[in-house]
């Protein structure tokens, strides 16, 4: 008789999770209607930029103009030699400011860091005071090379001393030291600079506050150039900035070159703050404030965090600007002191409302 054969039974499947693709799908959806929401917004303020000012015009009269040639009328002239410039300016400028600062933030892997605290902002001003002192400058064609040499030498000088002269890496906290040290260094240049020199002084006390009023028409088609490069390297070190940071040594076993992703994004941010400081001045808390907020609605993707700091940056510009021109009518408040007493208060309550993102 032959022994029954005892068989063990078949393990039970494992269930494979379904949940991510919903949720990535959740994720982009989130994304995209946040992105279109801030794009909304910002064509909203454009109207509202082009229609407020020292002379009002309504916004049926926007549109009129808009949509007729009408060179003798004086909303005309207004709108298309003034505003609409001035407007597409601040676009521009506030996208270019919204960008670096997220890609600062991302390459320092420092959630306090920004052009302006990492020097580059400084480096540019001081060129520019330079130059103005020694060369005559009067116009943005004659001193953007300054403000970017400026702007790339600050850059690499608080990185070799946050780096230790190339015997340490350079880690979040020596670069936020390195760069206060130097700006203090190139904020004592500029002001001894223009002490020294009455006539320094009248020209570049206007465009040291930062300001879009006053600007020639032909400077959105000067600094395009230069913003539109370093926006095409930004989105190039976008998915290795990601590898970054989880740090160089896992980056580079993802794929992403740490040497090359810093060196393409100092570029890039070299291009887009110095070129966006020279045509309108120093602006603060534009690039610290932007990409918190653009972090905290879409995630720790850098892509993502620079696409949305590109629209939300120049909504915070536009309409800080917006309100300089109501505040003190039919005088205007410059857009650098607006920025600085909104972004402030944005960054605070940031930073109060939840812990700061570790980059």
């Amino acid at each position: 008789m032959t022994a029954p054969i005892l068989t063990e039974p078949a393990p039970a499947p494992v269930p494979v999770p379904t949940a991510p693709a919903p949720r990535r799908r959740a994720s982009t959806a989130r994304r995209t209607g946040w992105l279109l929401g801030a794009l909304l917004l910002l064509a909203l303020l454009a109207l509202a930029s082009i229609a407020i000012g020292a002379r009002s015009v309504a916004p049926g009269q926007v549109l009129h103009v808009l949509l007729n040639h009408e060179p003798t009328s004086e909303d005309w002239i207004v709108v298309h030699h003034s505003r609409i410039p001035r407007t597409l300016l601040g676009i521009a400028v506030g996208a270019a400011l919204g960008v670096s600062g997220a890609m600062m933030q991302a390459l320092a892997r420092n959630p306090l860091a920004d052009p302006g605290l990492l020097g580059v902002n400084g480096g540019a001003a001081a060129a520019v005071a330079a130059g103005t002192a020694l060369f005559d400058l009067k116009s943005f064609g004659s001193f953007v090379w300054f403000a970017l040499a400026g702007a790339a030498v600050a850059s690499f000088v608080v990185q070799l001393l946050g780096g230790g002269g190339g015997r340490a890496s350079a880690t979040p906290a020596r670069l936020a030291l390195a760069g206060t040290a130097v700006t203090a260094v190139l904020t004592a240049f500029v002001n001894g600079l223009i002490l020294l020199d009455p006539l320094t002084l009248n020209r570049f006390r206007f465009w040291q506050v930062g300001t879009l009023a006053g600007v020639d028409a032909t400077v959105l088609g000067q600094v395009l150039p230069f913003l539109a490069l370093g926006g095409v390297l930004a989105l190039l070190v976008g998915r290795p900035l990601n590898a970054l940071a989880l740090g160089d040594d896992a980056g580079h076993a993802l794929g992403a070159n740490p040497g090359r992703t810093r060196l393409i994004s100092l570029l890039a941010i070299t291009l887009l703050c110095g070129a966006a400081t020279a045509a309108v001045g120093p602006i603060a808390f534009v690039g610290l404030a932007v990409p918190h907020l653009a972090r905290h609605v879409c995630g720790p993707d850098q892509r993502w965090i620079m696409l949305l700091s590109a629209v939300l940056a120049p909504v915070l510009l536009l309409g800080s600007d917006i309100v300089g021109r109501i505040a003190l009518h039919p005088a205007e408040l410059q857009v650098g002191v607006v920025t600085a007493f909104l972004g402030a208060p944005l960054f605070i309550a940031l930073v109060r409302g939840r812990r700061i993102a570790q980059l």
